[in-house]
């Protein structure tokens, strides 16, 4: 998957937080977090309670990383 939250789970480490402190923390849902969690791509509204809870923006919590395609031989 291209997405990565590897940024928001180092901001979640750095403020001592669990993945699941961000049920309650951020209230997105337990689909959201999983989704995250597979690096599969959230809705606009998970992403913004994200950036209202830690005041930050979208590229401080979420990457896009584009897949390398196999070559041809």
């Amino acid at each position: 998957m291209p997405w990565s939250y590897n940024r928001l789970w180092i901001m979640l480490i750095n403020k001592n937080l669990k993945k699941t402190d961000l049920l309650k923390v951020a209230g997105i849902n337990s689909s959201a977090l999983t989704k995250m969690g597979k690096r599969m791509p959230v809705t606009m509204g998970t992403l913004e309670k994200l950036c209202k809870t830690f005041q930050c923006n979208i590229e401080d919590i979420v990457e896009y990383v584009p897949e390398t395609e196999p070559q041809d031989k």
